[in-house]
């Protein structure tokens, strides 16, 4: 969500004194009110990683969300879609009614049982996008994954996730929450609805939706608070279970110093060893 300009707060992006000087790419260039893919991202992120070899420099990739990682380093390519947004209107719909998002869980898993083995039923962005995929496509994301990989791989990329005791890594996140606003969220939200008529993928970040919903009057100030921190919580218990099923990432523990990470990178080993 970092990509999206006007979003700062939200997305906890890097500022300049964070940079210490050091280029960072894909970062502020996209505005929110256009839409921004996965193969977008692919294309995008080799660009600059392209660039950066050029100079002499190791390319490190930053984030945490699972598809967008799977795309470089599996060398998925995910092939432009002309997606039918009446049809995304009437999933969204669907979804909000009572037994909807049961439903539409139901229908994906119909289509792409495998892809679904890792996706909540509470999760609908995700369950939309497999129905989105099948029908602009006629196949499913598991078969386009498959056609893809065969293609192989451009980089060789070593790959590092961080793990936490999850007490602590709920009471980070629960600060984390309070601090943004504290900066000043909910006026970042404010504007960007002033300043933008539409948010074809930027607002279904983690934070917007949750104060939009306060700023049009579905939730109470507590009940935006709680709710994010909640859906928060809950992407990070995603994102460890996705990558865990990943035997080739190396895991490094968030309470190491940071001597014993950089051990642990230097050997190619896994603190759980």
């Amino acid at each position: 969500m970092q990509i999206y300009k006007d979003m700062d707060i939200g997305t906890a992006k890097v500022t300049e004194e964070e940079k210490e000087g050091i280029e960072h790419y894909l970062v502020d260039f996209v505005l929110p009110s256009e839409r921004y893919t996965v193969s977008d991202f692919k294309k995008d992120a080799e660009n600059a990683i392209e660039e950066i070899l050029s100079k002499g420099k190791t390319p490190i990739i930053v984030g945490g969300t699972g598809l967008y990682v799977n795309s470089l380093i599996y060398g998925i390519e995910y092939q432009e879609m002309d997606f039918d947004e009446e049809y995304r209107n009437s999933l969204m719909e669907k979804a909000e009614t009572p037994d909807g998002l049961k439903e539409l869980y139901e229908e994906a898993k119909k289509i792409d049982e495998k892809a679904m083995e890792s996706i909540s039923p509470n999760d609908k962005k995700r369950i939309i996008r497999i129905l989105e995929i099948y029908k602009a496509t006629g196949k499913n994301k598991t078969e386009q994954e498959i056609l893809s990989r065969a293609n192989g791989v451009k980089y060789d990329y070593q790959v590092y996730a961080i793990d936490m005791e999850r007490n602590k890594l709920y009471d980070r996140i629960n600060r984390r929450v309070d601090l943004m606003f504290e900066q000043g969220l909910i006026e970042e939200v404010k504007k960007l609805l002033e300043k933008y008529t539409e948010f074809p993928t930027a607002m279904q970040g983690i934070g917007y939706k949750e104060v939009a919903e306060y700023l049009r009057g579905d939730l109470t100030k507590d009940e935006m608070v709680e709710k994010l921190k909640q859906e928060t919580r809950h992407y990070a218990k995603r994102q460890l279970t996705w990558f865990r099923k990943n035997k080739e990432i190396i895991w490094l523990n968030a309470e190491n110093s940071m001597e014993d990470n950089i051990d642990i990178i230097m050997k190619g080993r896994n603190y759980f060893e």
